[in-house]
Order: structure tokens, then C-alpha cells, then sequence
């Protein structure tokens, strides 16, 4: 029987369910939400922080999605059960893109996370020339008998066969993919492993100049160890030939004299004096290990004890292998060429660059080898290309993944799930604009459109203003933070939200509501008085050009570019290092620069960043933040706790006492499932109420310390207003927009946002004296408008207070309320690192070249 189109088309027409529709989700702070999404569009879900918006993203709409598709296959959904909802219909499966990506283990790279440094790899290996070690001459690749051979067939073990030179003959090692990855022992650099860098010993922190050997010039040693090793030296001294005397100022050594204290007579240092003459076999003879080897030695041997390599650590620093030059691979694999370079000079390349070299090669190769390149070609190509479509082309593949931002991971797997082709998916993203100048929200917008139109549903979590008035359906979520919020405020287009009475959002998109511009910006006399700033000299790090940047003391300064403009390069490798070995005795390098001046008009320095504050589950805000521990006083003054000894270490989770010892205080036990994921369930013995029955019937205005956990911020401050110094730490927390988050909530659960407010409240909840210099690394990340407004007010607090705030932002909002906004760019990678504009927002808004000036312009 023939089917009519008609019929076809009322077949296979409309889905059954065009939207994703929840009932009752309670979860957290949800409060019974029920809410229809429409499927195949590009969906905006916002509010404030702490509103629910997360929650309701990503532990229902996308962990339900997840589940209810390995169910459907029939596998096991441990650590997926089903969510406090009474129904969710319409639900695709699910794939998330937090903020969370970035691989933290120093041998990743984006070469290696995006595959693209694999295909080099193939590449290399198959048509790559290198010199005959016996004559030196180019030879080239050998031929492969099958030309079509599918190249993703290549293994990654190193091959043991050899062919011959065809100039000499000399038998030449065949070389794979194994020997040009650092990850393999086949091509990784013997001396640091393909690391790139090595830990090394500072030796200024071992020897001090000034000081002769018998006045405690070598740190560490006692009086037997001079009067032992100076017998030595001596004894070197006459074997070789040379005096050596003890009681000489050690700047004032020979390089013979240096070289031997140092490094021993067994270095390559020292047996460069003395190529020909065999090293002294005993003490009596002069045998001398050296003060840096003999370090370097203790720190090796001590590799798996992490206390003993804690003591060592401040005289250790990290630097760059001197064997590979910071390269990662053995010198035979680094002699490879392919049109002339090789894999590192390739790799170092901007993805940009690596562009416009992959489409330089097919003339250069040969007929025969293109038959080889032409599908390697293809898919380096439609990787590099999706990259490039991200906006992460400034990027070069050996840039390790920890040294990337959330925002930057985040937009590498957009790149990967551009190029899946997958439809009638759900995806999640988390905040996608971290990171992203405003010049490059539209192509983030595009992108997101295009994975819609593939016939997916696009669900973002965000509090950008031009990517919510680009959605097609807007949520907002609120109307306040925790127990004020997780009700829906407003569903609908973002023109419906913004006539939304009672939607904080709806009256930023309407204009009604806006981050205030201060009524007068702060001046300094640093111009007329050029030692009120802070004076960068010659920067040099990745690519900034050689700046000169000064930076005015005293006010709130912002630094801005696009992403890869040198902005991190100039604030955190180079003045934030500078800063904390001047101010705290760190060991970690300071960045490529020349001097800094200023330093003498600051006592201290505090770096507010994105790193998590614990990476324990026991660590949490109250503990972080020093508000537990007047908490846990103004328990044990209670007269129960006098009456029965109960003290504040009692009521402290973290030691024995009056914590439950079955579960340590953790409120949890964690079963192992064999070959399944373990699972943690509450523990029996203290029901999840982490202490014991003693320390639980000890009550503070009737309640007990488990419930006190339970709290959100505000409920304790209120619980606490008469404990001055639990309410003077909790109020700033308040401040700073945490009113919501639960004291007892895992430090490792909370966003990279929420870690660096908490680490912003512990620093607000002392005492401010002046003179400190904050550093802060994009604060907004994860803050609505309201909450911006929210955190300008404090940072203008910190700055009246009589210190310095540097600020590195992406969000406008906060750039026009500085006093003082420092521009560079023009665009990421090579084509950044130049200085741009400096100088008041309005006279940034100014300069035509400036893209942060252009996007002010527009706003001020």
C-alpha cells in the first residue's frame, strides 16, 4: 500500500512532545517548580547567584537526562538517581559543558585535550626528513608499500625496525608516532620527563654572598658541618692544583672556586675546568658532593614523601629543562622536519598561524607523499578550523591545559561538540562569556545558534546581558538567593521578561535598572608624582612586547583586552609572583621583565583568584572564612556546655572529641562497589548529624551545632547578630552575595565564582589597615547585574580603606565604575601584548584602536 505524502507528514511530523515539561521540582531551594521549556531552541535560564539556576540546569534537567538514557540502554545509573521531581517528559539525552574542564595534569596540553597535536604526531611520522646521524645529510621518509593504508590505523608504540641512509647506508631507527609525544618514554626528554621544566634549588636562598664559609654562608650549616666540609675543600683545592680558602667572601670566588662549592667535583660545572684530570676518589683526597647537588639529590630521593618535600619546597623553584629548553622531547625527535620545521617550531605556533601553515604544505609535498598528507590534511584542517571558529586562535598547542581559564576550557569542547554533528540533543552549558571580551559575545551567540539549528536544545546558564536579550526563551529564576529564591519569576522571550513587574532581570534588559557609574571617579597624584605607582619595567612574558606599564597606587584600577591579550601574562605571572617574593619569601619565578618599582609604598599583597579553597569535602565557607570558630566558642559558653565540659574543640568536626568517630565527622560513609562507582550514604551512627549525641544536646538559642551547619549565611548571622565576631564575618559574607550558601556545604561543590568571594569575605572580615595591594582575577564570573552592583560597593569599600585594587575583567559594568581602566591588545596571542589605552574610562572610550574602548563608548 502506497503511503501519500500527507499521510507521511502527519507521520513522521511534530514531535510528541515539542517542549521539556517539569512538575514539582523541589531539589535544594527549588520550591515546588513546574515549568514547560520548548525543545530545539536556544534557551537562557537566569538570576541571581544562589537563585537555583543550577540547580535546576544541571542536577535535574541534565543529570535526569543523562539517567534516563543509560537506563534505557540498560545500564547501571549509580550516582544517578532520580530527582525530587514528580515528572520531567520530553527529556533528550543530555551532555554538559561546565566550568570545570580543564585538566590539571602538567602533560596535557590543548594539543593533546583537542587531538590536533596527535594528527602532527601522524604527520611527522610519515613524511617527516631528518638528518643521517652518521653523514648528516636529509634523509627522507621511508616509503610504506600501501599508500592508501588508513593512516588512524598508525600505533603509538615506537617501531623497532631500521632502513637504510641513501647516502652512506647507515642502518636508521624507524620512528613512529610513540617517539614525538612527551607522554611516551620513546620521545619524552630523558632529563625532566616531558614536563618541559624541572624543580631546581635557588641558589641565592642556599648561599649568601656576602658571608665567607666560617661566617654561616651555606644555609643549613652547623658549626661541624663548616669546620668538616672546609677540610674538604681544601683538600680539593691542592688535588687540583688551586687554593681554596674558607674565610674568602664567597663573591669573591674564581669560577673554579664557585663551581666546586656549588656543584661538586663530579658536576659537568666543575669538570669543565678539569676535563682531563679524574675526579679525587675519597674525602681525605677532596671527593665534594656540592651545596645544590647535594640538595637536588635529597629532593629526588624524598620524591613520594610529600612532608619531607614541604620543608624543601621554599628553596626549590620551577624552571625550565635545560636539555629540551622547556621542548618536552629527545633531541632525535625535536631533528624532524616536516617543510622545513619541525614539530616544536609547529607547535609553538597560534593556532592562527598553524592555520596558514597546514594549508601551505600540499604544493610542497610530492604526488606520492600527498597520498599519505591528503587525509591527515583533511582532519587537521576541520580541528584547527572548529578552534578558530570558537575564538581561541591566539591559543598555541604546547599551552598547558592547567594554565587555561574555565572560560577557555569551556570553549575548547564547544570546538569538539561543533564538530559532532549529534541532533536532538540537550546541551548545558555553564556560563559560556567567562573570559570573553564583549568584542567576541556575538560569535559565542552564533556558535550556540548553529548547535540549535542542527536540531538540538540549547540550555545556558548565564548572567551576560547581550547573550540573555539573544535568547530565544528566557527563565528567570529567583526572586532572591537560597530560601528567597528557586521560584520561576518570568518565562518567555526576553521582550516578555522585561515587562515581567518583579524581574530583577527583566528591568536590566527594559533599562530600568543598571550598574551605577560612581558620581566622581579618584584621582591620584601619581602623575606629578611618578612613586605613587607601581612601575612595571620591560615585560617580556609569552607575548607582551617589552611594556612599560605604570599602574596608579591608591585607586581601582581594571585591565582589559581580549582574551590572550597579556592581561593574566602582566598582572599574575609577573607582578603577582614579583609581589609575593617581595612581600611573603615565595619561590615561584616572577614572568620575563626587567624591575618593578613601587613595592616600598605597600606592606603586603593578597591574590583573590578562581582557584577552588579545598579540595577536601571537611573544607568548607564557614571553616574557610574563620566564622566556625566563634561559632564553636559561643557554643562551648553556653552554661550546658560548662556544666559538662564540653569545650569549643568539641565542636569541631575536623578532630577527635565530640565529633561521631564512626563516619570522623563527615556525616557520611563512602561504600566501595567493587567494580561499580563507590557510593556514599549517611552514616548510622550519627544519622548524618556529624558529632556526638553529648555534643548535640549542647544547644545555642535552641539550636545545636549540626543544625547551625544546616544554615544558609543569613540564617546564622541573624541566629549570631550578639557574637560580634561571627556576625562581623558573616555579615561580610552577606555582602559579598553569599547570603545563600549553606555554612556546612562542601568547599569542593562551589563554583570557581562562589570560592573567590568566600576568599574576598575572609580578607574583607579583617581588619583593614592600608596599604595592601588586592589582585583579583575576573570577580564577576558568576555574579547577575544586581550582584555586580552588589561587589562594586565593597571593592570602592577596600580602596576608601586606603589600598590598592587591580582588577583583570571582561565585564563592562565593572570597567566603567574603575577609576582607572589599563588596555592592551589589540588581539590575542602574537598579534597582542602591545599597550593600547590607559587612563579614566571616558578617555579609553576615546581611542579608536581600543576594543574595550569602543564597547565603553557605546555604555558610558
Amino acid at each position: 500500500m502506497e503511503i501519500k505524502p500527507s499521510a507521511k507528514l502527519r507521520l513522521f511530523g511534530e514531535p510528541m512532545n515539542p517542549t521539556i515539561t517539569i512538575r514539582n521540582a523541589r531539589l535544594h531551594n527549588l520550591k515546588n517548580v513546574s515549568l514547560e521549556i520548548p525543545k530545539n531552541k536556544f534557551v537562557v535560564i537566569t538570576g541571581l547567584s544562589g537563585s537555583g539556576k543550577s540547580t535546576l540546569a544541571f542536577d535535574i534537567l541534565h543529570k535526569e537526562g543523562q539517567r534516563q538514557y543509560m537506563e534505557s540502554l540498560g545500564l547501571v545509573t549509580w550516582g544517578l538517581s532520580k530527582p525530587p521531581v514528580d515528572s520531567i517528559v520530553g527529556l533528550s539525552p543530555s551532555i554538559s559543558v561546565d566550568q570545570h574542564l580543564t585538566n590539571h595534569s602538567p602533560r596535557s596540553t590543548v594539543g593533546t585535550v583537542t587531538e590536533v597535536f596527535t594528527y602532527l604526531r601522524i604527520l611527522y611520522a610519515r613524511l617527516g626528513h631528518r638528518p643521517c646521524p652518521a653523514c648528516g645529510k636529509d634523509v627522507p621518509p621511508p616509503t610504506y608499500e600501501s599508500a592508501d593504508e588508513n593512516f588512524q590505523d598508525e600505533s603509538d608504540e615506537s617501531p623497532d625496525g631500521t632502513y637504510p641512509c641513501p647516502h652512506c647506508g647507515a642502518e636508521i631507527p624507524e620512528m613512529g608516532m610513540a617517539n614525538f609525544s612527551f607522554n611516551k618514554p620513546a620521545g619524552a626528554c630523558p632529563t625532566c620527563m616531558g614536563l618541559g621544566v624541572v624543580r631546581q634549588p635557588i641558589v641565592s636562598r642556599l648561599i649568601d654572598e656576602s658571608k665567607s664559609i666560617p661566617e654561616n654562608a651555606v644555609d643549613g650549616w652547623i658549626e661541624f658541618h663548616i669546620n668538616h666540609y672546609s677540610q674538604i675543600l681544601k683538600n680539593t683545592g691542592k688535588y687540583f692544583g688551586f687554593e681554596f680558602d674558607p674565610s674568602k667572601v664567597i663573591k669573591d670566588y674564581t669560577p673554579i672556586q664557585r663551581d666546586l662549592l656549588l656543584y661538586g667535583t663530579e658536576s659537568p660545572q666543575f669538570r669543565r675546568h678539569f676535563p682531563n684530570v679524574k675526579p679525587p676518589a675519597t674525602n681525605a683526597q677532596g671527593r665534594f658532593e656540592g651545596v645544590v647537588t647535594n640538595l637536588q639529590r635529597r629532593y629526588d630521593e624524598h620524591a613520594t614523601n610529600a612532608a619531607y618535600l614541604e620543608k624543601l619546597n621554599p628553596l626549590f623553584t620551577t624552571l625550565p629543562c635545560m636539555d629540551c629548553e622547556g621542548t618536552r622531547l629527545r633531541p632525535e625527535s625535536r631533528a624532524v622536519t616536516v617543510a622545513g620545521e619541525s614539530i616544536i617550531k609547529v607547535s609553538q605556533l597560534s593556532l592562527n598561524d598553524l592555520d596558514t601553515w597546514l594549508k601551505s604544505l600540499p604544493p610542497r609535498f610530492t604526488s606520492e607523499e600527498m597520498l599519505l598528507a591528503r587525509p591527515i590534511l583533511d582532519d587537521l584542517h576541520e580541528r584547527v578550523g572548529r578552534l578558530l571558529e570558537v575564538g581561541v586562535g591566539y591559543l598555541s598547542l604546547e599551552r598547558s591545559s592547567p594554565t587555561l581559564s574555565a572560560g577557555e576550557a569551556q570553549r575548547l569542547r564547544l570546538a569538539a561538540l561543533l564538530g559532532s554533528g549529534l541532533t536532538g540533543v540537550l546541551y548545558v552549558l555553564d556560563e559560556p562569556t567567562i573570559g570573553l571580551h564583549p568584542r567576541d559575545t556575538q560569535r559565542l551567540i552564533n556558535i550556540l545558534r548553529r548547535l540549535r539549528d542542527l536540531g538540538n536544545t540549547v540550555l545556558v546558564v548565564e548572567h551576560d546581558l547581550e547573550l540573555i536579550r539573544s535568547a530565544d526563551y528566557l527563565v528567570d529564576i529567583g526572586p532572591g538567593a537560597g530560601k528567597h529564591g528557586g521560584q520561576i519569576v518570568a518565562a518567555g522571550t526576553p521582550d516578555e521578561v522585561s515587562k515581567t513587574k518583579g524581574s530583577l532581570t527583566g528591568a536590566f534588559i527594559a533599562e530600568t535598572m543598571s550598574v551605577p557609574i560612581p558620581e566622581r571617579r579618584r584621582k591620584s597624584d601619581w602623575q606629578s608624582d611618578l612613586q605613587k605607582a607601581l612601575t612595571i619595567h620591560g615585560a617580556r612574558q609569552f607575548n607582551l612586547k617589552n611594556l612599560t606599564v605604570r599602574i596608579p597606587l591608591g585607586l581601582l584600577v581594571a585591565v582589559t583586552g581580549v582574551s590572550g591579550s597579556g592581561k593574566s601574562s602582566l598582572i599574575f605571572d609577573i607582578l603577582d609572583r614579583a609581589a609575593h617574593a617581595r612581600f611573603n619569601g615565595a619561590s615561584d619565578q616572577p614572568g620575563q621583565h626587567d624591575s618593578i618599582d613601587g613595592f616600598q609604598h605597600l606592606d603586603k599583597v593578597i591574590t583573590i583568584d578562581q582557584a577552588h579553597i579545598g579540595r577536601i569535602p571537611r573544607s568548607n565557607a564557614a571553616t574557610y572564612s574563620d566564622s566556625f570558630t566563634p561559632i564553636r566558642e559561643a557554643f562551648a559558653a553556653t552554661p550546658e556546655a560548662k556544666k559538662n565540659k564540653v569545650t569549643a574543640r568539641h565542636f569541631s568536626f575536623n578532630v577527635p572529641g565530640g565529633r561521631c568517630e564512626r563516619c570522623e565527622g563527615a556525616g557520611t560513609l563512602t561504600v566501595k562497589m567493587h567494580f561499580l562507582p563507590e557510593v556514599e550514604v549517611r552514616c548510622p551512627a550519627c544519622r548524618g548529624r556529624r558529632f556526638k549525641r553529648e555534643t548535640l544536646a549542647v544547644k545555642y538559642r535552641g539550636c545545636d551545632i549540626s543544625q547551625v551547619l544546616n544554615m544558609t549565611v543569613e540564617e546564622a548571622l541573624a541566629l549570631f547578630a550578639d557574637v560580634p565576631a561571627a556576625a562581623s564575618r558573616l555579615k561580610v559574607m552577606s555582602d559579598v552575595g553569599l547570603g545563600y550558601l549553606q555554612l556546612g556545604q562542601p568547599a569542593t561543590t562551589l563554583s570557581g565564582g562562589e570560592a573567590q568571594r568566600v576568599k574576598l569575605a575572609k580578607e574583607l572580615g579583617r581588619r583593614v589597615k592600608g596599604r595592601t595591594l588586592y589582585l583579583l582575577d575576573e570577580p564577576t564570573t558568576g555574579l547577575h547585574l544586581a550582584d555586580t552592583a552588589r561587589l562594586l560597593l565593597l571593592l570602592q569599600r577596600l580602596v576608601n580603606a586606603g589600598n590598592s585594587v587591580i582588577v583583570v575583567e571582561h565585564n563592562l559594568d565593572l570597567v566603567k565604575a574603575a577609576d582607572w581602566v589599563i588596555d592592551l591588545g589589540p588581539e590575542g596571542g602574537v598579534a597582542g601584548g602591545q599597550f593600547l589605552a590607559e587612563g579614566t574610562p571616558e578617555d579609553v572610550a576615546q581611542v579608536k584602536e581600543s576594543y574595550t574602548g569602543q564597547c565603553l563608548k557605546a555604555m558610558l
